[in-house]
């Protein structure tokens, strides 16, 4: 934790320029800062302090080297009281806006056998060096070389986990429980297998039009998919009202399938099928993401949807529906 701007121009120096600021306590995007020189640090490190005051009660400050245009890949572990830690793949997140992920699959497209048994041994070494206990999330940047840096973990359960259920055949809210009340890891996911593959889209109230401006109103009409390989996570109903207080996800729409490319074309069709009326949502967004060849490719990096090209009037489903 970081004393105050002179420390972290101090350790900015040492390890030199980008860095990022970030708050210890935060998430989803908060109390992040980029610096990329020293005349920077004062003024990012003070806006960074006052912003994690606000949303998290707790101003504490960390630094990390910035690595350009990476991947964000995370690994879920699970541990129990009896000192055993395994992790169950990885997750790519690399699909954000603001720091905020949109789209998260697993397996990554990016990540071979070899890079995925290293990057789930150091997060496993890492759980067990605090004495871990239940599911958890070592996150890491990733650059082009697949060389990767631990960023954080997030002691919890992560919105994009079905993924990992999906082809993992895990409950880890089961599991989760299950750590907690003193039992012993189940040994059948020593040695997992993934199975297929699978991608998530959080089905947000904001209109991706307008700078994904929070879109708070009364759900008019629901519709969500089903079939084979579909699983919808919501709370929402026609006739809920969605509060601007609080974060403006409405819901999870997951797809499994054999492979990328077929879970790819899954995703398309349950997009098409699901209807919510009343609000803008990332529904349509979602659906060109799934059309564009860079991500169809694997070819993305956490800087994808700076240049990504949206045409809203092409993806919307009719007047009044998003």
């Amino acid at each position: 934790i970081l004393s105050g701007s002179e420390d972290a121009k101090e350790k900015a120096n040492k390890m030199g320029y980008p860095v990022m600021l970030k708050a210890s306590a935060g998430g989803g995007g908060r109390g992040m800062r980029l610096v990329n020189d020293e005349a920077e640090v004062d003024n990012a490190y003070k806006s960074a302090n006052r912003e994690a005051v606000t949303a998290f009660g707790n101003g504490d400050i960390y630094i990390e080297k910035f690595i350009e245009n990476p991947r964000h890949i995370e690994v879920q572990i699970l541990a129990d009281a009896h000192g055993n830690a395994i992790h169950l793949g990885e997750r790519e997140c690399s699909i954000q806006r603001r720091h905020q992920k949109l789209v998260e699959e697993s397996p990554s497209p990016v990540v071979d056998e070899e890079t995925r048994k290293k990057i789930g041994d150091a997060a496993v070494k890492g759980a067990k060096a605090v004495n871990y206990l239940g599911v958890g999330t070592v996150e890491f940047l990733m650059d082009k070389d697949r060389n990767f840096y631990f960023m954080e973990m997030n002691t919890r359960i992560q919105v994009e986990h079905p993924v990992t259920e999906m082809v993992t055949g895990a409950d880890l809210i089961k599991q989760q429980i299950r750590m907690h009340a003193g039992e012993k890891y189940p040994e059948y996911l020593q040695n997992f297998k993934l199975r297929g593959h699978s991608i998530e889209c959080r089905l947000n109230a904001e209109d991706p039009s307008n700078d994904f401006m929070p879109f708070p109103s009364e759900i008019t009409s629901f519709h969500m998919p089903g079939g084979k390989g579909v699983r919808v996570d919501t709370h929402a109903y026609a006739g809920y009202k969605i509060p601007s207080h609080y974060d403006s996800m409405i819901g999870k729409l997951i797809v499994h399938a054999k492979n990328r490319e077929r879970a790819i074309n899954r995703m398309q069709r349950a997009l098409e099928e699901t209807i919510i009326e009343g609000p803008k949502t990332t529904i349509p967004y979602h659906r060109a993401i799934m059309d564009d060849e860079r991500f169809k490719a694997g070819n993305f990096d956490t800087s994808f949807l700076e240049t990504f090209e949206y045409d809203s009037e092409k993806y919307m489903h009719k007047e009044g529906i998003s």
